[in-house]
């Protein structure tokens, strides 16, 4: 089995619960999406990076790997592409007794499933519809996928925690519908946490917008937050 790897580097988490935290990042190539804030598009193709075998893959990883690195985060491009690959690598890093902690747009709950397994740390992304990346149709099959792999991730009692990425293109209506979807199938409980995460350089929402969407989670989730990502603020990767 091979596995196409664009980058792999430690560097401090700058999103979601854990932001702060001493991370080994291992980037993978390939995305079925083109969102138009995406800050790794250098990885999206899929014949990005290099390629390797999975003990090839394996050992890159303990060269890179530091002292009192808190987890190993799995990104892209997003996982769930070559997520046969992801399932072996998060398998071995497991035998080290290091957290596992899965990015993913979640758009295929069949691979989710598959890998869920080999990893401790969930993020459940849920995409707006003003991302400009699919039309309407595909738009609500992907919410439906997010919505499975959120429901599997609770199931399998992993640390999940749903983010949210927001423009000044955000329409408060279309987000109140989709947290109320959300928590129509979860309870406030069932999660470890709520970041709406504001767009950097780009389309970026106005603290106004900000605060309203705050106000449309609340409600059902007292612990939401707002988290702008840290690394861009601190110059690392």
């Amino acid at each position: 089995m091979k596995v196409r790897l664009f980058e792999i580097f430690t560097s401090v988490e700058g999103e979601g619960i854990l932001y702060g935290t001493k991370t080994l990042f291992v980037r993978l190539a390939g995305c079925p999406f083109t969102c138009f804030y995406c800050d790794t598009k250098e990885s999206l193709p899929l014949d990005s990076g290099n390629e390797y075998s999975i003990e090839e893959a394996c050992k890159l990883i303990d060269s890179n790997l530091k002292n009192q690195t808190y987890k190993v985060n799995f990104t892209g491009g997003d996982p769930l592409i070559q997520h046969d690959a992801v399932a072996e690598l998060a398998k071995y890093i497991q035998t080290k007794k290091i957290p596992t902690y899965l990015e993913s747009s979640c758009f295929d709950s069949d691979r989710f499933n598959h890998v869920l397994p080999f990893f401790d740390i969930i993020k459940i992304e849920f995409k707006t519809k003003d991302s400009d990346f699919v039309d309407s149709k595909h738009y609500e099959r992907l919410i439906e996928n997010a919505m499975k792999c959120l429901k599997l991730s609770v199931a399998s009692k992993k640390t999940t925690y749903i983010k949210i990425v927001v423009s000044s293109k955000t329409k408060l209506e279309d987000f109140k519908d989709l947290v109320n979807k959300i928590f129509k199938n979860i309870s406030k409980h069932d999660v470890d946490g709520f970041i709406i995460q504001p767009t950097y350089g780009v389309s970026e929402p106005s603290l106004e917008l900000l605060l309203n969407l705050y106000d449309i989670v609340y409600p059902y989730y007292i612990d939401v937050k707002v988290v702008p990502q840290l690394h861009k603020f601190i110059g690392a990767p």
